[in-house]
């Protein structure tokens, strides 16, 4: 139950954080060449800009909740659980950033979450006891 609360939580940070961090950048005036004053300036929007602010924190929350959850659950079993953030994340780009998602992109969305949720199906094994475990009291 708690591995799914906070594989849960993963999902939802990551989309939100992954939208929040593209209004942020979308922002930015484009520059012709990236150059030094290019980097001070985008460094500069960077930390002072509420969206970035925002999805870094959010992508900070996503990364907490996948290392519990690694922590709890196999790499293999994890890492397929969190795939709905992909099409999580394409509804959230069409409805807050007007993005035009094709059937083709959906459909290929769509196959990669169902290929890693059959992969997940397996379940959860459970992890090897290390020596120093096992002489543990």
């Amino acid at each position: 139950m708690k591995t799914a609360a906070v594989l849960t939580v993963a999902i939802l940070a990551n989309s939100f954080g992954n939208v929040f961090l593209t209004m942020g950048m979308r922002e930015i005036n484009p520059a012709s060449a990236p150059d030094a004053s290019w980097l001070r300036h985008t460094a500069a929007h960077v930390v002072t800009n509420p969206w970035m602010i925002a999805g870094v924190l959010l992508l900070i929350v996503f990364l907490s909740a996948y290392l519990a959850a690694l922590s709890w659950a196999d790499l293999s079993f994890v890492l397929p659980a969190t795939a709905p953030a992909y099409i999580l994340s394409a509804i959230l780009a069409h409805y807050f950033l007007n993005e035009s998602i094709s059937p083709l992109r959906w459909a290929g969305t769509s196959f990669i979450v169902v290929g890693t949720c059959l992969v997940a199906q397996s379940g959860r094994s459970k992890r090897t006891i290390t020596t120093e475990e096992r002489s543990k009291p």
